[in-house]
């Protein structure tokens, strides 16, 4: 199989038809056909259903799709491994969550820039569950996650921080005078939740032993649940990084949880087969440098 084939075929298949694809790759759309064709030959199968102006993958197509998304991937990490030896440049494509989007990454993000401008970096936004797929497919470059540990055979996952938690609530909140908050004391509260699939969510109703509070309520952001919270509408169970400002300025107060902080661990992970480019090399330095001072503060604040 031609490089420029499996090329070809993966642009054919993220632009969803032949015509998108020409226009993208500077090809006749003959050219495309011709190098779709060449393939579908070599390997004695379709790789495209037609339907219409679109073309979607057959199954062989999907099991190609990632072998050659991976084959582009090394033979560009191989050119750039001999050729470049100045400073990093390309792309660095990072998922992670929202907590840490907004109140872990800013910092690195601009340090990164600042040091290396020559890097397109492309931020997904994510939720933990699908990040390990997203890694798998070569969609990401490295992800963010909060989360328990867990083992991924064919991830390199390394822990950064144990994420302090926080149950907060508004400092006029009845239960802001107790020494100590157990899960019964919660049934005729009302629960601001964050999204399904969430892992300190998770960690949280597990700890809550089949109570359930008379009110719950979901939200996607968690800017939205601090406001709430502050507004006095309910109570909520948020890493601390993310309401650390509320806190200190009194906007929000923590209620004392009756539980053990949970394992909740903020994680960098990437595959293990990948190639570390220069660009991904020194962001992961990088990450480790700033989950130093992270967990410096983090000592600090449970201390205290």
């Amino acid at each position: 199989m031609e490089l420029r084939h499996l090329k070809t075929f993966k642009v054919v298949a993220d632009m969803g038809g032949f015509t998108r694809a020409a226009e993208a790759l500077g090809y006749a759309q003959s050219t495309i056909t011709s190098h779709i064709q060449s393939l579908e030959r070599e390997l004695g199968r379709p790789l495209f259903d037609r339907l219409g102006k679109t073309v979607v993958l057959t199954s062989a197509g999907e099991r190609l799709y990632e072998y050659a998304s991976q084959i582009l991937r090394l033979s560009q990490a191989a050119e750039s491994a001999v050729t470049d030896d100045s400073q990093p440049a390309g792309k660095l494509t990072i998922g992670a969550p929202e907590s840490l989007t907004v109140y872990r990454l800013p910092a690195i993000m601009r340090e990164y820039k600042e040091r290396y401008p020559d890097v397109q970096i492309v931020l997904m936004p994510s939720q933990c569950w699908e990040m390990s797929p997203k890694l798998r497919a070569g969609e990401l470059d490295v992800a963010f996650l909060l989360a328990p540990p867990a083992e991924e055979p064919d991830l390199q996952v390394e822990t950064l921080l144990a994420e302090p938690m926080a149950l907060i609530a508004s400092p006029q909140h009845p239960l802001k005078d107790r020494a100590c908050v157990h899960p019964e004391d919660l049934i005729h509260e009302t629960l601001l939740k964050t999204e399904k699939g969430c892992s300190y969510r998770h960690c949280f109703e597990h700890d809550m032993k089949s109570v359930y509070p008379a009110h719950e309520i979901e939200f996607w952001n968690i800017e939205a649940i601090k406001q709430c919270v502050m507004a006095g509408l309910g109570i909520a169970y948020l890493p601390r990084v993310t309401v650390e400002t509320e806190l200190k300025e009194g906007k929000l107060i923590a209620l004392p949880w009756y539980q053990d902080q949970p394992v909740v661990l903020t994680q960098l992970a990437y595959h293990k087969n990948k190639w570390l480019s220069p660009a991904l090399r020194v962001f992961v330095d990088m990450v480790h440098r700033h989950a130093e001072q992270w967990r410096k503060t983090a000592s600090t604040v449970t201390s205290a």
